[in-house]
């Protein structure tokens, strides 16, 4: 199932192959957005560059199919599981597919991380990006958290190397590993300068007529305490909250039952025009995830020039920087909207900082060239160029709590 060349160097640019990620052309998150960012940079560079894309099928007649897209390799692996089940056979069988070429393994995640040992039996070299503290969130029952932790183990010691997508996820790794194997890699966004107001004319909304979250509906990412706290009272304003609500799921009725009739569930929008319209129009940007490191969904509010109401604690502070606004509480995110809602004087200087923020941080051109330094030193077995890392703040903003 090799493809011509793939395996073979181009101007001392060896072989790359992603990993744990559905696939490019992005269309489902911020790993799959990573992919296809640094998929295409080492592409142009001469690197030969495969993505594993995961194809859900009702039956399985053909197990691997390869196309090329924008001069990158796909290897389409078709599954016929549902759900997790059809996640953990896909990682299996990229995983066997991948450890019979001679190619650098990037991974994203370390969900299938029980597979990674066949790699390094394999003499393949392991980059793996290790996401957020996935054993801690609190959606999932002990068995499955006692999962995660153990795949975490396994990630952190059959990788080569590990990428932390903030300092405080680089801290906890440090605890698995040394901290000399660990590098600090954020998440990449670009600048939005304008969005067109049809998508918002779509929903019934104006620009600066509404505060918008941009999530998956979970517990970690406190969307129920965000609709109880905007639907206390009438705003004269609306809350768009996008994600995918299921009847069938006890949390996402008691989200539809919080909610004031100024609440609005569009359901998950992935396309980029009207996502783009929704952050750069909005109010403010709120923004309840608890765990987890550098979310991309926040660094896009950044560069969309977002003022930002966040949970307090060190991930969002970190990212969303000093100048944005905090809330620990239902009581303090209320305080933090009635700021929003009667000082708009105080959002312009928060919309200002949040794209200063995003260039000193999020760009992708560094991120990219950090991702290439990582490949190109595990490649040649040289020490990677040690990048200088910006330290934590104490806490996210100034917002009235």
């Amino acid at each position: 199932m090799n493809a011509p060349g793939l395996g073979t160097a181009v101007g001392a640019r060896p072989a790359v192959a992603i990993l744990g990620t559905r696939g490019v052309p992005a269309a489902h998150g911020g790993f799959e957005t990573l992919a296809e960012r640094l998929a295409l940079h080492l592409a142009r560079r001469g690197w030969p560059v495969t993505v594993y894309c995961q194809h859900e099928v009702e039956r399985v007649t053909r197990r691997f199919e390869i196309s090329q897209w924008r001069g990158v390799e796909r290897v389409h692996v078709a599954v016929s599981q549902k759900g997790p089940a059809a996640t953990l056979a896909f990682d299996a069988h990229c995983t066997l597919h991948a450890a019979r070429r001679h190619a650098i393994c990037l991974v994203l995640g370390y969900n299938g991380a029980v597979f990674l040992p066949l790699l390094r039996l394999r003499g393949r070299k392991v980059l793996t990006n290790m996401d957020g503290i996935e054993w801690r969130r609190p959606k999932w029952n002990g068995a499955v958290r006692s999962y995660f932790w153990v795949s975490e183990w396994i990630a952190a010691w059959t990788s080569h190397r590990l990428i932390a997508d903030h300092p405080a996820i680089a801290d906890h790794l440090a605890t698995r590993r040394p901290r000399r194997s660990i590098a600090t890699i954020p998440y990449g966004g670009d600048p939005v300068e304008k969005a067109s107001t049809a998508p918002l004319a779509a929903l019934g909304l104006v620009p600066d007529g509404y505060f918008v979250s941009i999530a998956r509906i979970e517990p970690d990412n406190t969307i129920l305490p965000i609709v109880r706290a905007f639907s206390r009272r009438r705003r004269g304003m609306r809350l768009v909250v996008v994600g995918q609500l299921d009847a069938g799921n006890a949390y996402h009725r008691a989200v539809r039952a919080a909610a004031g009739d100024e609440v609005l569930f569009p359901g998950a929008i992935y396309d980029p025009v009207t996502v783009q319209a929704l952050r750069f129009h909005a109010r403010a940007y709120l923004h309840g995830h608890t765990v987890g490191g550098t979310n991309p969904s926040l660094v896009e509010s950044l560069w969309a020039g977002n003022a930002v109401i966040a949970h307090a604690n060190l991930y969002n502070a970190w990212t969303a920087g000093p100048a944005q606004f905090a809330f620990h509480d239902e009581d303090g995110l209320e305080a933090a909207i009635e700021h929003a809602l009667h000082h708009p004087e105080q959002l312009g200087p928060a919309r200002e900082a949040a794209r200063r923020q995003a260039a000193l941080h999020f760009e992708w051109g560094d991120v990219l060239a950090r991702y290439e330094a990582e490949l190109l030193a595990l490649a040649t077995g040289t020490d990677p160029p040690v990048a200088a890392e910006r330290q934590p703040m104490a806490r996210t903003g100034h917002a009235a709590e």
